[in-house]
């Protein structure tokens, strides 16, 4: 026989013993379009993972292969000749989490979200409003503020007096030995509606402050909202990636199998699946955690159960110019409006206390039973004399200071809102553009990245190492678009915040 016929007879021998044992048969050299490692029918090899598979396929099917991973049979290779690379015109679709489709269940019949199968922003914001106790302090301190104003504009209760000498019992004939008097004081015209004037303007401030309350509460929310969204996403990309890694632990043993490669590529591949399962230990506690500061701000039991957040948060159109946010904000920011309303009682007090160099009046109805019969009807006034110019003085100079204090403080603030608005607004555009960067480049071009590293590794173009690079790279990617994405909405709470209303 030639040197042809002599190898073609020794590769049917192997292939015949390749058969009968179960191994995988090295591809021949003379077909370039073979690859290494072909799937024997008791071992066949896996294909790389659609990266839209649903979570819950994702976590059953690895949780079923670290189980059985010797026994389980895995989606079968490409068969030679197929190509595993995506075509060159086509755009790898970035990964798109999947909520399970089961209604949430609460052993509290009270509990708002009951039935719902994920857990909307608005509807959580919602709901710590209207069950939060640093809010509803907030409402009762404005509620408390509101009612000083007809305390402030009302009369001084009327006085009643009366005298009778210890032997005019006995005189009662003749009506002497006692005597009976009432007063009403009267502020100079003026102090009264200026004292409600400053009583209205601090209810006004409280309820900026209750405003303000309110969007640092909702922003708080939102930071929780989109930290619980992160660990369940990571949660999902951590199960993806240990699929992926057990069935290169199934290339690994196949080729192991076959002398095609050496044990440390199994070994390998199973310090990377407990590195994975090391880290899905901290992603469970940042949700927990989540969880515990959510639930926290709802004023329940950390522990309560919570549906899952939405899968997939959508991303805003081009935000408006900042100075019209700037403007806006001018408009709407409550703690602007209670920094003017606290000027604004600074403004009355001054007024009230230049007034305070004008005296007060009581008018007075007496019958005074000492006196003759004629002259026991009687009627006056009374009234302070307001001679301590100095101390009087010194409360202008005071009031008008802190009227300074109040409007300086207004314009910090306004040009504190400035800032926030203008360093928000910046964040969420940058923000947006690491977004599309990961969702129209990097994403794709890591998804190709794998798929080309692991058909090269099974047909023995690639060592192990490079195969695990290539997934270790490919994990961090999508770790990162995820966070790209929570980041970007954490941005989008802060300008909401810095603006005062929700940014459209």
């Amino acid at each position: 026989m030639n040197r042809l016929q002599t190898r073609n007879v020794q590769y049917a021998v192997l292939a015949l013993l390749a058969i009968l044992t179960g191994c995988a048969l090295p591809a021949s050299r003379s077909e370039p379009g073979s690859v290494a490692g072909v799937a024997s029918p008791t071992r066949p090899l896996p294909v790389v993972p659609d990266s839209r598979a649903s979570t819950n396929t994702v976590q059953v099917a690895y949780q079923t292969t670290a189980e059985a991973s010797s026994t389980e049979a895995i989606q079968p290779a490409p068969m030679p000749g197929q190509s595993v690379l995506i075509a060159a015109d086509s755009k790898p679709e970035v990964p798109e989490p999947q909520s399970s489709q089961s209604s949430f269940r609460s052993v509290d019949p009270q509990d708002p979200f009951v039935g719902q199968v994920d857990l909307p922003v608005e509807q959580l914001v919602t709901e710590v409003q209207a069950r939060n106790p640093s809010l509803q302090a907030a409402v009762a301190a404005w509620s408390a503020a509101a009612q000083r104003y007809p305390q402030q504009v009302s009369l001084e209760d009327p006085m009643f007096e009366y005298m009778i000498s210890p032997g005019g019992v006995a005189r009662t004939s003749d009506g002497g030995g006692w005597m009976v008097q009432f007063s009403q004081k009267f502020s100079w015209p003026g102090k009264r509606e200026l004292r409600g004037n400053a009583a209205s303007a601090e209810a006004n401030a409280m309820q900026g402050d209750m405003g303000d309350a309110r969007l640092k509460l909702a922003e708080m929310t939102r930071m929780a909202y989109y930290d619980f969204y992160l660990a369940e996403r990571m949660t999902e990309v951590n199960a993806t990636t240990q699929k992926l890694l057990t069935q290169f632990r199934e290339i690994a043993r196949n080729k192991y199998s076959a002398n095609q490669a050496t044990e440390q590529d199994v070994l390998q591949t199973d310090v990377e699946l407990a590195n994975l399962q090391s880290r899905s230990t901290e992603i469970s506690r940042d949700e927990q955690v989540a969880k515990a500061r959510i639930n926290t701000l709802l004023h329940r039991m950390p522990d309560c159960p919570l549906p899952p957040p939405t899968a997939k948060l959508s991303l805003r159109d081009a935000l408006p110019e900042a100075t019209v946010l700037q403007g806006l904000a001018e408009r709407s920011r409550p703690d602007l409006y209670a920094a003017c309303s606290r000027a604004q009682a600074e403004e009355a007090n001054l007024a009230l206390a230049q007034k305070e160099y004008y005296p007060d009046v009581a008018m007075v109805a007496k019958y005074d039973g000492f006196m003759p019969e004629d002259m026991r009807p009687q009627v006056g006034m009374q009234m302070n004399v307001p001679l301590q110019l100095s101390r009087r003085s010194a409360a202008v100079r005071e009031a008008e200071a802190r009227v300074q204090q109040r409007r300086w403080e207004y314009q910090n603030l306004v040009d504190s809102v400035r800032f926030e608005v203008q360093s928000a607004h910046d964040r969420a555009a940058q923000s947006r553009e690491v977004v599309r960067l990961y969702e129209e480049k990097i994403l794709p071009a890591s998804q190709r990245n794998i798929e080309s590293a692991q058909a090269n590794y099974t047909s023995g173009k690639l060592d192990f190492l490079r195969l695990l690079d290539a997934e270790r790279q490919l994990y961090s990617q999508r770790a990162m678009y995820y966070q790209a994405i929570a980041e970007y909405h954490r941005r989008l709470a802060e300008l909401d915040r810095a603006v005062g209303e929700p940014v459209r």
